[in-house]
């Protein structure tokens, strides 16, 4: 890469991590950016999960006031239930053809971003209003929030890009919580995604290590900064923000 595929590289990094941070689908700006200095579309693809580590661990710091007020029971669940589905969503990547992996990708951020649009309605036909709500933490309740959020990392897995998006639809689907206390939940579960496609694909996946290098360290200031943004967003302007995020880059897929 030259100088200004280096600088276009580590930008998207950045921006990236901060989008990720505030309204979910930054992984989408990396992506685009990687096929546009050159690199083949599934090595785009796992470059970008890679070089996005970072962002989720600056995410979880700038989150941590909020994480600690989540409870320990959850978090654990669902996070080994993110993990079960991750690995099974970077396996099928590493046996999908490229053609395949252009034709569901957009279709998937489309899907997602939809879900998120009509999120309230879709609440009331999955939980009607004179049915009181599950208990947080109730077996029942966590049972399905588990099945969800296998779901979600199968997803994680297959393709980084919207990654935050679709977790925080599904969370948004399946809790009563708030969307800044579940885009902190978020941060910490694509955490775990995202540590696990790593190690994945660092050993069997086709890695552009300069791209990392240069993306990895951007993408940890800009989901530091962009989780410290986050929290003090109107909880309806970051809804709006998440769906016009991934309409956008749905978009864009369905085009290129």
């Amino acid at each position: 890469m030259d100088l200004v595929a280096l600088l276009a590289v580590a930008g998207a990094g950045l921006l990236s991590g901060a989008v990720n941070s505030i309204a979910g689908g930054g992984s989408l700006l990396l992506f685009p950016a990687l096929l546009g200095v050159g690199l083949p579309t599934l090595t785009a693809n796992v470059t970008n999960s890679v070089a996005n580590w970072p962002g989720w661990v600056g995410q979880v710091y700038g989150f941590a006031d909020d994480l600690k007020a989540q409870s320990r029971r959850r978090l654990v669940l669902l996070s080994v239930a993110t993990g079960v589905g991750t690995v099974a969503g970077s396996l099928l990547l590493l046996v999908t053809t490229s053609a395949t992996f252009d034709l569901v990708v957009p279709v998937l951020v489309l899907f997602a971003s939809l879900l998120l649009a009509g999120q309230k309605q879709v609440k009331k036909l999955v939980r009607p209003a004179d049915r009181a709500a599950a208990p947080a933490d109730g077996r029942r309740h966590l049972a399905v929030l588990a099945l969800v959020m296998v779901g979600a990392g199968v997803y994680g897995g297959y393709f980084g890009g919207a990654m935050g998006v679709i977790m925080l639809v599904a969370l948004a689907l399946a809790t009563s919580d708030g969307l800044r206390r579940l885009n902190a939940l978020k941060a910490a579960l694509s955490l775990v995604d995202s540590t696990i496609s790593l190690l994945i694909f660092a050993v069997w996946g086709p890695v552009d290590w300069t791209a990392v290098a240069v993306a990895a360290p951007t993408a940890l200031i800009g989901g530091y900064l962009g989780a410290r943004l986050a929290r003090r967003l109107n909880e309806e302007v970051l809804r709006w923000m998440v769906v016009a995020a991934g309409l956008s880059v749905s978009t864009a897929l369905f085009v290129t």
